[in-house]
């Protein structure tokens, strides 16, 4: 069985990939200070801020790929960090991909829509051609961290994403921020001018593997094949579970209060991943559905359960 590390295993994307991918490889999971208990693969700490961090952890885990989706991912917390986010986000990634080119690894590593400021609607989506024009910290950073993988390793993919889920903590991911608010009956507001392409976790893990067996490289957007506003998603998570969609308030993103701007017109042309995979996306109605059937499954209970408190 090939070994797959997979890096930010806490978190929404790296927990899920690993937990998916658990009977077709061997999973060596890297997280940072946070623990887990009782899973189903193998967990080190790594502190990606030390010198020689990335070659140390390829020579001692030995993998036979990496999927890379460790990041400063909070923009807020970015706003006040940008030194931290700019090491992790911006710098680590290109001296993974630099090691991983040493070894002839095959890497992944996870970037974001954000990379663009989307500040008006483009026809067809922004493609994997068009410039980049970051407009927060977090953005900024992660742009950095696409242009040195590449640059250290053209073999690498860098794909960029947006995806929801159920996650760690139960309040890592926009759906469940949607759906904790429903269940309990609170109102909730939804952002009528911020466009996304989002996809289920697990959607997107099956991707990624799949175009880890091909062996796929450079840019490439991976997104479903909705667009959606953040009230528009908010209100299709209420008629997926059955609660009240009023309950989810129509507002524009300059009246959240948040310390970084947001990107509103984040609608991303995914030509170059369909023709890689020879199919359709996954789009709102299958994503949502199976946002649903694994809630019934006992998923975020189960996830929740790896926690150590």
């Amino acid at each position: 069985m090939k070994t797959l590390l997979v890096t930010g295993v806490s978190g929404l994307l790296g927990l899920n990939l690993s937990l998916r991918f658990g009977e077709k490889y061997r999973i060596i999971g890297i997280g940072n200070q946070m623990r887990l208990q009782n899973i189903p693969f193998e967990m080190q700490q790594r502190d990606f801020l030390l010198p020689d961090a990335a070659e140390r952890l390829l020579d001692e885990t030995q993998p036979d790929a990496v999927i890379h989706c460790a990041a400063l991912a909070n923009l807020e917390a970015c706003e006040k960090e940008p030194e931290g986010a700019m090491r992790l986000n911006g710098e680590f990634p290109g001296e993974l991909a630099r090691a991983a080119a040493s070894k002839n690894v095959p890497l992944i590593h996870i970037s974001t829509d954000a990379v663009f400021d989307g500040q008006q609607k483009k026809d067809g989506g922004y493609t994997e051609e068009d410039q980049p024009n970051p407009i927060n910290v977090y953005a900024v950073t992660k742009l950095a961290g696409e242009r040195n993988v590449l640059d250290a390793n053209p073999n690498a993919l860098v794909a960029r994403v947006n995806f929801y889920g159920w996650s760690l903590s139960g309040r890592r991911s926009l759906c469940e921020f949607f759906y904790n608010n429903l269940a309990a009956g609170k109102s909730s507001n939804g952002f009528t001018d911020v466009f996304f392409c989002p996809l289920y976790v697990n959607d997107l893990a099956e991707i990624l593997e799949k175009l880890l067996s091909r062996k796929t490289s450079g840019l490439l957007h991976v997104f479903g094949s909705d667009v959606l506003t953040k009230f528009e998603f908010g209100q299709a998570i209420a008629t997926q579970f059955g609660f009240d969609p009023t309950l989810v308030q129509p507002v524009s993103w300059q009246e959240g209060g948040l310390s970084a701007a947001r990107s509103p017109y984040l609608i991303m042309n995914t030509a170059r991943l369909r023709g890689i995979l020879g199919e359709e996306l996954p789009g709102k109605v299958s994503g949502l559905s199976h946002l649903y059937q694994d809630r019934r499954a006992g998923l975020p209970e189960k996830l929740k359960s790896f926690r150590v408190d």
